[in-house]
């Protein structure tokens, strides 16, 4: 997980495949979100506590602040929040796809009506960014994703 911050807040957490070398932490804030990402790794019920950037429009931060209580082990499709927003999914999908701080604002618990869905406003080729909302998923516990859970991190 590639961690950016400036000043005393985070500005932006963002999935890196293992090809990339591991980095030590630039700052004590940076030393601390590395410990809480892997604190979650360990338990999939740790509660992030860090100062994040205000960063995203209104609408992005409502939709930001709904997927926050969604629950560990629960899932919401598109439609569910945008219907629960007065919005339409796709403005839900972008939104979720512009998420600065995944796994604090845990926007892998979003997913289509039928199926997956797409995850972090990708649509890579080697399918790294969905093989990473397959493994939170059933990291948290959602059995139809249980035989991905060792392929990441």
């Amino acid at each position: 997980m590639g961690i950016r911050t400036a000043g005393a807040v985070v500005t932006e957490l963002f999935y890196l495949p293992g090809s990339y070398a591991e980095k030590a932490p630039a700052d004590a804030l940076s030393e601390k979100a590395a410990q809480q990402v892997l604190a979650y790794c360990a338990d999939a019920d740790f509660r992030f506590d860090l100062p994040l950037a205000r960063l995203g429009s209104d609408f992005q931060r409502r939709v930001w602040d709904t997927i926050c209580e969604i629950s560990r082990g629960e899932l919401r499709t598109y439609g569910e929040l945008a219907k629960h927003l007065g919005s339409h999914p796709r403005a839900v999908g972008q939104a979720c796809g512009a998420n600065y701080f995944p796994l604090v604002i845990p926007c892998h618990r979003v997913t289509a009506a039928q199926g997956l869905g797409g995850f972090a406003g990708d649509d890579d080729q080697n399918g790294f960014t969905l093989g990473v909302k397959r493994w939170l998923l059933a990291h948290e516990g959602h059995q139809e994703y249980q035989w991905q859970q060792t392929t990441l991190l």
